[in-house]
């Protein structure tokens, strides 16, 4: 198996699938689904496959994203070199994809097995929430309502990761008067403005919250900065990216308003003016999930907290219990040159095979 899983992800490495380029790399996860007694529908870009329904056998889902964030310069192409398997997205996730289509071949029609499985695969996940391609899915396919757990195959080097942080990003803006630079106080430098709130922002420590003994770690950051016009003028807008992290248990609502507050508390004189422009929810912890329970008796897998955002969290949305878990490096995602180890492949295959009863 360890083989089969090898070459599976370097195949799938082999199609390049950037977000919103993943046809190819759709088409040939179809193309093996079809091969299989699994039964098999495609919405838009992400393909679906699942066992046959047997009375009182829970559904259990297993969830992977196709695509890829783009190409680094430092990427020296498709290659193994002992246990390593080196390719573009090899770890974050097409490593983990390797071992959800390597299962659904071996699986049969599932008549056999402890549950009734589903697979999930699907586009634009690492693009913006709004656009990715499980929203539809989840919408549009009843059947998957009805899963009493869900795997995200994210890599966590087989960890189980519960929950996961949701994420805020604000612009920040703060406006001036413009004027020559060799006369500065004829206007208002919107740059020199921003100073209290970049102060207040190195100043800041990430706030520890406990989640069901798991430890979250929430953090705001400046992550993008625009203004002026040129060299010789005193800007009169100046605009930041805040990002903010913020842990299971708080609400949308209330992240959005952390935010403005602390905008205000940072700059009273001259508050900034704050356009909220995407939030995407926090992920559920689930560790009272009795399949979970099961899995990890099984198993043994470390259990830790998910300091990123995943669709952890639009699985919780739609009222499905997900954990992250996948046989990815994590320390390897969005790296150039990203690698995949053939031992923990392996292992994590091993892993679901065991827990869904795969003989």
């Amino acid at each position: 198996m360890s083989d089969a899983l090898v070459r599976r992800t370097v195949e799938l490495c082999r199609i390049a699938s950037v977000t919103g380029a993943e046809a190819a790399c759709a088409e040939r996860v179809e193309a093996i689904l079809r091969d299989t007694p699994l039964a098999v529908q495609r919405v838009g870009e992400s393909v679906l496959a699942r066992t046959v329904s047997r009375p009182g056998r829970p559904l259990v889902l297993l969830v992977g994203h196709t695509d890829t964030v783009p190409p680094k310069p430092g990427d020296r192409g498709v290659r193994v070199e002992g246990d390593r398997i080196y390719g573009l997205g090899a770890s974050d996730m097409k490593g983990g994809l390797a071992v959800m289509l390597e299962l659904a071949l071996a699986v049969g029609d599932g008549r056999d097995l402890a549950v009734d499985l589903g697979f999930v695969f699907y586009d634009k996940e690492e693009g913006p929430w709004a656009e990715s391609g499980l929203g539809p899915v989840l919408t549009s396919v009843p059947w998957l309502k009805r899963a009493a757990l869900a795997f995200c195959l994210e890599p966590s080097d087989n960890v189980v990761q519960v929950g996961c942080l949701g994420t805020l990003h604000a612009t920040v803006t703060f406006v001036g008067k413009a004027a020559h630079s060799a006369r500065p106080w004829q206007g208002t430098n919107a740059i020199h403005a921003a100073a209290p709130l970049l102060a207040a922002l190195g100043a800041l420590a990430p706030v520890d919250v406990d989640c069901a003994g798991h430890r979250f770690r929430e953090v705001l950051s400046a992550t993008l900065a625009t203004g002026g016009a040129t060299r010789n003028v005193i800007p009169e807008r100046f605009s930041l990216n805040l990002n903010f992290r913020f842990a299971p248990g708080r609400s949308d609502d209330d992240a959005v308003a952390a935010v403005r507050r602390f905008c205000a508390d940072a700059c009273p004189a001259h508050p900034p003016e704050v356009e909220i422009v995407e939030v995407a929810p926090s992920g559920r912890v689930v560790l009272d999930n009795p399949l979970l329970a099961r899995f990890l008796a099984e198993n043994g897998n470390a259990v830790t907290a998910k300091q990123a955002w995943t669709d952890v969290a639009r699985l919780s949305q739609a009222g499905i219990d997900a954990v992250n878990l996948g046989p990815g490096l994590s320390a390897q995602a969005h790296q150039a040159d990203e690698y995949a180890s053939a031992a923990l492949l392996a292992e994590g295959y091993r892993q679901f095979a065991r827990f869904v009863g795969l003989r």
